[in-house]
């Protein structure tokens, strides 16, 4: 076989020259690329190909021009033109690539090109690095610069600024004051009809420093004190200062004028803004600056397609802590509130009181609707610790509605509205959390106003009325009470049941009154079972709202004085988070209710949090078993034991239980063996008239009370 010829030392240095040049090309930490003079890509690196997501052989079907963001090819274009004759031996310029998914990939080139020894173009030598993150922060300083306009609106100086031509382009709130011009007039009125000056011992006319800080491109300051006209005729003297306003390039592109009052009646004019624009009680922006804000959020956001989001917080149960505690306690409790979100909001955000207990968190940039959840969920949790009124822990919980621009609404008004009507959602679910708004929330918002419409006017015709469950004794089978519940029917057929207005009433504060109305007309039929018939005891259900309010205990005694009732015939029945959240003057309430001899039944019991360490302390009567645990008791060991546990449990600490639900003979016989005191629910009858409840108890006791006259 022929020998292989050796290497010649200068090959053997070319080869190596060559593999260090393709490993330095391959691996180096930026994108690297040789491109054939038309465009077509002749060799990538993989930081390029990373960079730009495409795999090397999808690139080498491309050309520099595919990737290229439409506004920036025709420069790059002229600069290669520049290499490709020669005036220029390399450049350099800031553009933007099409990444393979769609996004925008900021980039720093710098291209060369290389010649043969003819002089003809071979390829260029691109080098391109990824400068994304440096425009990110770019632009997140530009925000932060638009954020200064919005904060200028705040300063304590006047600030008018304008076009090159002097025309106003806008007014903070303190010079609206000083000028006495709002700013939707005065804008695109020329400087000197809004800002007259006058000599202070002349009166003549002083030129406006504006127009020579423009004209000479410099911060011009008045050399004496000048007088500033008011709108309405009277004058403040002011000292000032004025500057041109500059673009990115440079140029004059308008002017700006600060002032201030140097008399008394400049801190009138603070003032007057001030509570123009902000909360007396807790100092946050009120409505008037949280729509100028919100205005400006959505022009901006608009500008630059991106978000911002708007956050209704309301809260809970407000008005019972009002009527409870009284209006100094309930403005204590607002005034920590508005602390508590302005701790948990984020700095650039806006929080505001629109009145009531209602605050809106405005947000002029989020990247995503998570960004909202975050503020929401910090506000939550900001909020969750209890507050020290009146030498009482009060818990509070918020209802928090989230709109996001432009997804949920185009405009400043739409969006607040949106943000309102989640609110209300959050509110319907459940309380203590927060929704983010969809269309459909409009459809149930719009049902709810209707519903809280007819629920005014029902109470008007009378539409409301008492229907009557039994409740028999487990051991004798007879019927010992009722259970009293509201219905809203027109001619025997429910308008809308107890879970649709309910919660509607308790929202418009509808709840008391109508509270108060079953409350007497049950004490009424009661009174008259015991005159016509036998005494039977009536239970009534009392929401949070009525039982805390300041006023439920006099309207209790008022309402058994007027009806005769005697209390040992009257049970109240309370949820378990009534119970356990009100608090020490809670378990005071309950007692004096008991000292009048009224019952009272804790309903629904084990289905919320009461804890069993707690139950001794609250003297409550019955314990009412959910009808969850009585549906399968009769089959299922777990739903038993339970109920048996619970059984066990009041008969040790004294106390009836009632079982809810009860549908079967199974389940009856079930709970009689296991020695529950009392039964209620279709098998012993569902709920009826009071005039079918009087001929069911009219009728002599069969000894089977399932068993309809």
């Amino acid at each position: 076989m022929p020998s292989t010829p050796s290497s010649s030392p200068l090959e053997t240095q070319l080869k190596e020259s060559e593999r260090r040049f393709a490993q330095a090309f391959q691996y180096a930490a930026i994108g690297m690329a040789l491109v054939l003079p038309e465009g077509r890509w002749l060799q990538v690196n993989d930081s390029l190909c990373a960079m730009l997501g495409y795999t090397e052989r999808e690139m080498m079907s491309l050309t520099f021009q595919d990737i290229t963001h439409p506004d920036d090819l025709a420069a790059d274009l002229a600069l290669v033109g520049k290499l490709m004759s020669g005036e220029c031996a390399s450049y350099h310029m800031e553009k933007r690539y099409i990444h393979r998914d769609g996004h925008v990939v900021h980039a720093q080139l710098s291209a060369s090109l290389v010649r043969d020894d003819e002089g003809e173009p071979l390829y260029f030598i691109s080098q391109m690095q990824d400068i994304s993150e440096r425009k990110a922060f770019e632009d997140a300083l530009f925000r932060e610069r638009e954020l200064a306009e919005v904060t200028l609106k705040s300063i304590g100086d006047a600030v008018i600024t304008t076009d090159p031509r002097l025309i106003v382009t806008s007014l903070n709130p303190i010079a609206e004051a000083m000028t006495g011009w709002p700013s939707h007039e005065a804008v695109g009125r020329h400087m000197d009809e809004i800002f007259q000056l006058r000599d202070p011992l002349t009166r003549q006319p002083i030129a406006n420093p504006l127009l020579v800080a423009i004209d000479k491109n410099s911060i011009v300051g008045l050399t004496t004190d000048a007088i500033l006209i008011h709108r309405n005729g009277f004058d403040s003297p002011i000292e000032d200062s004025a500057a041109p306003i500059h673009d990115h390039a440079g140029n004059v592109v308008g002017g700006v004028v600060v002032f201030h009052d140097v008399s008394e009646t400049r801190a009138l004019a603070l003032k007057m803004a001030h509570q123009a624009h902000h909360d007396t009680l807790t100092g946050l922006p009120n409505r008037a600056l949280l729509t100028s804000r919100l205005e400006f959020a959505v022009s901006v956001a608009a500008r630059r397609h991106q978000r911002a989001a708007l956050l209704f917080v309301d809260i809970d149960h407000f008005k019972q802590i009002n009527d409870s505690l009284g209006h100094a306690a309930g403005d204590a409790l607002l005034q920590n509130v508005a602390r508590r979100i302005r701790a948990a909001a984020r700095a650039d955000a806006t929080v505001s009181r629109l009145g009531g207990d209602g605050f809106v968190v405005l947000l002029p940039h989020v990247e995503t609707p998570a960004d909202a959840s975050e503020v929401a969920e910090n506000v939550l949790a900001a909020c969750s610790q209890a507050v020290n009124l009146e030498a009482a822990a009060l818990s509070i919980s918020f209802s928090i509605g989230v709109s996001i621009y432009p997804d949920d609404a185009e405009d400043a008004g739409s969006l607040l509205r949106n943000a309102d009507t989640a609110m209300y959602e959050a509110k319907m679910q459940g309380r203590n959390g927060y929704r983010f708004f969809n269309a459909s929330m409009n459809e149930r918002s719009t049902a709810r106003v209707r519903i809280e419409v007819d629920l005014r006017k029902a109470l008007a015709r009378n539409e409301l009325t008492l229907q009557f469950q039994p409740k028999v004794d487990t051991e004798l089978g007879t019927i010992v009470g009722a259970e009293a519940l509201l219905r809203w029917q027109v001619d025997g057929e429910d308008v809308y049941t107890p879970e649709h207005f309910i919660p509607v009433a308790e929202d418009c504060g509808l709840i008391v009154p109508i509270g108060e109305w079953v409350l007497r007309s049950a004490c009424l039929h009661a009174e008259r079972w015991a005159r016509m018939y036998r005494p039977l005891s009536v239970s009534v259900n009392v929401s949070a709202l009525q039982f805390q309010h300041t006023r439920f205990f006099e309207s209790l005694q008022s309402i058994l004085d007027e009806t005769g009732l005697h209390p040992t015939l009257l049970e109240l029945e309370l949820t378990e988070r009534t119970v356990m959240e009100g608090g020490d003057h809670i378990v005071e309430l309950l007692r004096k209710v008991k000292s009048l001899g009224v019952s009272l039944s804790l309903d629904d019991f084990g289905t919320g949090y009461c804890s069993l360490s707690y139950l001794k302390h609250f003297p409550v009567d019955t314990l009412k078993i959910d009808r969850a645990f009585i549906r399968d008791v009769a089959w299922d060991n777990d739903s038993a034991a339970i109920v048996g546990a619970i059984v066990t449990m009041g008969k040790g600490m004294n106390k009836h239980v009632l079982a809810e639900g009860v549908e079967s003979v199974e389940q009856a016989s079930f709970l009689s063996s296991v020695g529950c005191s009392q039964m209620q629910g279709f098998l012993f009858g569902k709920a009826m008239s009071p005039r079918e409840f009087e001929e069911r108890i009219a009728v002599v006791d069969t000894g089977d009370p399932t068993v309809d006259p």
